[in-house]
């Protein structure tokens, strides 16, 4: 692997974010520095983290990174609950972005794993 781009659970982080940005775009205007502004830096912050990771020279570092970002993946999971149960969005439009957070954290446990089986 020549770079973080190359992992899929980084591509897949980046899809993950633009969705976020294009569910959030109808969210109502006075959400935009609360639950909107939290939902975007929670999804920004998993691809990110997932880069800052794989950039530092040492694997326990990376490991605590990809920790970092599955965090924030459930952070953001949380705020998408909220946002259903508040009526910004529905069921049926949050199943794709479900669907891909729940493919995000299976390879982010998957990679965790495998990252810290080759520090012992």
């Amino acid at each position: 692997m020549n770079s973080y781009r190359d992992l899929i659970v980084w591509q897949k982080s980046i899809d993950l974010v633009t969705l976020v940005y294009k569910m959030t775009s109808s969210f109502p205007k006075e959400e935009k520095y609360s639950l909107t502004s939290q939902l975007k830096r929670s999804a920004i912050s998993v691809p990110s983290n997932i880069a800052e990771g794989y950039g530092r020279k040492y694997t326990k570092e990376y490991s605590r990174f990809l920790q970092i970002a599955r965090g924030s993946l459930y952070e953001l999971q949380t705020q998408l609950e909220i946002s259903k149960n508040v009526g910004f969005v529905n069921s049926i439009e949050l199943k794709p972005i479900e669907s891909l957070c729940l493919e995000i954290e299976k390879m982010l446990n998957s990679l965790i794993s495998k990252i810290n089986s080759s520090v012992k």
